[in-house]
């Protein structure tokens, strides 16, 4: 039987049953001071807005389109209303920049935050961040492929909380034949936009974008990297 996919939505108060993790426990804290997690910003709007990113170049975040758009005018926020906190921890951070320049996933609509397989970002910062930055995959990670997901979530949104020991399960497309990678990772609401991360040599690399969440059961879906324009 399938199970039903949900965004991971902003941030919003805690429920009895969070999508994406169930009864896991397997979610934890990870060192915020330490790679590849010093690599992860904590994406957050005047409009409401609270996600996860991760730095792919100084200056460049790439993070999930529907973090970006504002809950009442269900339009794009403007890139300078955009807060990027590297470093984040319990209500301290060690930098911060905002936004100048914003691209989202060719056919992204802000109105229904859709479809799944466009459902990215980069936001191009104003100054750049001294966090060190991640790789993109060389490669569509094979299904077994260790990864892990972390960002700060609905029920603990000042802690960095991350599944260090899940996998992909399957490359899939979305109705419009986007890519799109099903994995296992324990995370909720609030990892939006956070990476997907895999094992590239000594170190690791980001996958995907994760986007949604299983409904009942932990895990949930990412946007691939590969394809997608981000150096544009």
């Amino acid at each position: 039987m399938r199970r039903a996919l949900v965004l991971l939505l902003l941030a919003t108060p805690a429920q009895a049953q969070l999508p994406g993790v169930a009864d896991s426990t397997a979610r934890r804290p990870v060192p915020m001071a330490q790679a590849p997690w010093s690599s992860l910003v904590r994406v957050q709007s005047e409009a409401g807005g609270r996600c996860t990113g991760v730095l792919i170049a100084p200056d460049r975040v790439l993070t999930a389109a529907h973090c970006l758009v504002a809950r009442l005018t269900r339009r794009l926020v403007q890139p300078g209303r955009v807060h990027v906190l590297a470093g984040y921890d319990r209500g301290e951070f060690t930098a911060h920049a905002t936004g100048a320049a914003l691209r989202v996933g060719p056919g992204f609509r802000p109105e229904t935050s859709g479809p799944i397989g466009a459902d990215w970002a980069v936001l191009r910062l104003a100054t750049p961040l001294p966090g060190p930055v991640l790789p993109l995959a060389a490669a569509l990670p094979a299904a077994g492929a260790a990864a892990m997901l972390g960002g700060w979530q609905q029920d603990r949104a000042h802690a960095l909380l991350a599944d260090t020991a899940c996998q992909v399960q399957a490359a899939l497309r979305d109705a419009e034949g986007r890519l799109l990678l099903r994995h296992g990772c324990a995370a909720t609401r609030g990892v939006s936009g956070g990476p997907l991360l895999v094992r590239q040599g000594e170190g690791w690399a980001v996958a995907g974008v994760a986007v949604g969440a299983t409904s009942g059961a932990p895990g949930g879906l990412a946007v691939a990297v590969q394809g997608l324009a981000l150096a544009e």
